[in-house]
């Protein structure tokens, strides 16, 4: 049974300007994610004791991490008695996990939790952030076993596991093509995504190949923005603005491989290690979620993920989606502001403010009906980490 998170909460979220090539600094738009997040929890800077990021900054992939916490304490004259970075973990969910701990244990009453990318405004022809060698360093040993067959992003990786589970399931590209079907339809409703146009299904099929069986339309879309959450102790949120959410489980469980392409079965995920521990630790049950926020880096991600967490059999999350059931208003409500693939890749902490922003109903048009349990599911291959909220 889960202890530590139910001593943590959710207090307030904020999120800064989001979009393509915003030509914005990484502190300017953190300083503004901050400063909305504190307005929203009811705080100031000086109840801020507490700052963690994921990953840290990093120089060697440009725009995917540029700003650390250090940055962020000058730049807003934070006084804090913890601070962490958490490069590697339960992706990008560890700075969350990091911190709800660093609550539980009295290292801090208020923690600011932020990721910012510049990911959209870093790109060049040829530097990419998600791509490996796209940066300054040298490349790491883990990639020589894919880097010579010219694997050298996570699309391709994607990919081989989206053959595998298409192979052994009978799953279609266009059973594949709802995830970003529902996803569009929901940034329509949500005035802060990057792509709201409406998508149909002859549009999906007929758009650029970028892995097979993966096309543009199943792969994330890189931003500028940032994404602040504030984590505060149970009996600091008390008495905050709004109704504390608290983090009922989470799970981070790693039992397979530490790569990509060798995992013993690639039809799934360290998702599912991560989703069975997060179980573990409450007595809820997948049928008691009422939105789900599940990472969809590329689409075949977010499969995996719902049968990860139970929500449907092993093989049938494609058939689960094409037949309508994770749009808003049926069974499982499914990254109701548009995920990454329609609102843009805020690494997680975008399905974070979204889980919140529904559990406090102040989703405006795509407003879940009574949402009162969330799960977010964060990271691909061998990453993977899983939260379970609940509205106090």
């Amino acid at each position: 049974m889960n202890t530590t998170g139910r001593q943590a909460a959710i207090t307030g979220v904020g999120v800064s300007a989001v979009g393509r090539r915003l030509g914005r600094g990484a502190t300017d738009l953190t300083v503004e994610a901050a400063l909305a997040a504190l307005k929203h929890a009811g705080l100031t800077r000086d109840d801020i004791d507490g700052v963690t990021t994921y990953p840290g900054q990093m120089h060697s992939s440009p725009g995917m991490s540029p700003i650390g916490c250090p940055e962020i304490r000058e730049a807003l004259g934070l006084k804090v008695n913890w601070h962490s970075s958490s490069a590697e973990g339960p992706a990008q969910l560890s700075a969350i996990m990091i911190a709800a701990m660093a609550v539980a244990t009295g290292q801090a009453r208020h923690v600011m939790c932020f990721r910012t990318l510049t990911e959209s405004s870093s790109q060049t022809a040829t530097q990419r952030a998600s791509v490996v060698g796209g940066g300054l360093a040298r490349v790491d040993p883990r990639w020589q076993f894919l880097l010579p067959f010219n694997a050298a992003s996570a699309a391709n990786w994607s990919a081989m596991f989206a053959q595998a589970y298409m192979h052994r399931f009978g799953a279609t590209r266009e059973m594949l093509a709802h995830v970003s079907l529902n996803q569009r339809a929901n940034a329509a409703l949500n005035p802060l995504a990057v792509l709201r146009k409406p998508l149909t299904l002859d549009e999906y099929m007929s758009t650029r190949m970028i892995s097979s069986p993966l096309c543009m339309l199943d792969c994330d879309i890189p931003v500028d923005g940032s994404a602040v959450i504030i984590i505060s102790a149970m009996d600091a949120a008390r008495d905050l603005p709004h109704r504390p959410i608290r983090i009922e489980a989470m799970g981070s469980a790693h039992h397979g491989r530490e790569s990509w392409d060798q995992r013993a079965d690639i039809t799934t995920m360290a998702a599912h290690d991560a989703a069975a521990q997060l179980w573990s630790r409450t007595d809820l049950k997948p049928s008691d979620v009422d939105v789900a926020c599940l990472y969809d880096g590329f689409s075949i991600h977010t499969l995996m993920w719902l049968e990860a967490f139970g929500f449907c059999k092993h093989g049938e999350a494609a058939a689960f989606v094409a037949g309508g059931h994770t749009k808003i208003g049926a069974q499982l409500p499914l990254n109701t502001n548009g995920g990454q693939l329609s609102a843009g890749r805020l690494h997680a902490f975008g399905h974070v403010v979204e889980a919140c922003t529904q559990l406090w109903g102040e989703a405006g048009a795509r407003q879940v009906a009574n949402a009162q349990v969330a799960a977010v599911g964060a990271g691909g291959g061998p990453i993977g980490g899983a939260l379970l909220l609940t509205r106090q």
